[in-house]
C-alpha cells in the first residue's frame, strides 16, 4: 500500500500557495504548533513558476 504524505496520526494541512508578484509556487504544510514552507520545484530542481 502506498501513501503519500506523513505516518502522523494528524497529518496537518497542506497547501499550495503562489506569490502575486513573482508567479513561484509554494507548498506551505501546517499541523498542530508547526509548519513549514518550501518552494515548488520541478523534475530538473527549477522553481515552478505560475505565469
Amino acid at each position: 500500500m502506498f501513501r503519500d504524505g506523513s505516518s502522523l496520526k494528524d497529518e496537518g494541512i497542506r497547501q499550495i500557495l503562489v506569490d502575486k508578484e513573482t508567479g513561484v509556487n509554494y507548498l506551505c504544510w501546517k499541523s498542530g504548533y508547526g509548519a513549514g514552507i518550501t518552494p515548488l520545484l520541478d523534475s530538473e530542481g527549477k522553481v515552478i513558476i505560475t505565469k
